[in-house]
């Protein structure tokens, strides 16, 4: 049965499972669903994501969306290792994965970011909104690698979920232009990271319009 990912070239949900997937060599078909042209708020994509949002993905005669709760079905059904086996090292991953996803990656959404921008009679740009709140919660995230835990990735020397969600929000780090200088292990860990195949493979650029 084929593979389907719902996707959008820079969503930073659609990246992390692409990521994901290319890690466990797991051949499927993108599906484009242009957020740009409303085509999240179309009745097909409604009815596979009732939140009218990327990505979706089409595996095991199953429709999932929510690209963490994705991301912990593939570590459980294939075996992937993005969890430690040990309580303490899963709660450590998965306090850094939701640092990005759940606090980072909701705040710098485009529809809030834009919401913010058009409703601050000029007080506020994209740009400073996004170097606001991705580079405080970086340097966050930076702080919670003051641990002995971390290795040459997140969590010791194997990728984990932190290291898929940690990818894309540096990617739109760089994007917007902020400030990662005194952010070293942030840093290390991008360069590290960079160097997988799976992961250079996912990135935007590759799937661009």
């Amino acid at each position: 049965m084929t593979i389907v990912l719902y996707d959008y070239w820079r969503s930073s949900a659609s990246y992390r499972l692409r990521i994901a997937l290319g890690l466990l060599d797991l051949a499927h078909e993108s599906v484009t669903v242009n957020l740009l042209e409303g085509d999240h708020r179309a009745p097909e994509n409604l009815a596979r994501n009732p939140q009218g949002l990327v990505p979706t993905l089409e595996i095991d005669g199953l429709t999932l969306t929510q690209s963490v709760a994705i991301i912990e079905y593939l570590d459980e059904t294939r075996g992937a290792g993005f969890l430690p086996a040990d309580a303490e090292g899963r709660a450590r991953v998965r306090a850094l994965t939701h640092a990005i996803a759940m606090e980072i990656h909701p705040v710098c959404n485009l529809s809030v970011a834009r919401y913010a921008v058009e409703n601050s009679d000029g007080g506020i740009t994209m740009e400073g909104w996004m170097q606001h709140h991705i580079g405080r919660g970086l340097a966050a995230f930076e702080r919670m690698l003051d641990h002995p835990a971390t290795g040459r990735y997140c969590h010791g020397d194997a990728v984990s979920m932190a290291d898929i969600c940690l990818v894309p929000q540096i990617y739109n780090a760089r994007r917007w232009e902020v400030d990662l200088s005194d952010m070293p292990r942030v840093r290390a860990i991008s360069r590290a990271l960079d160097e997988i195949p799976a992961v250079s493979a996912a990135h935007p650029d590759n799937f661009k319009p």
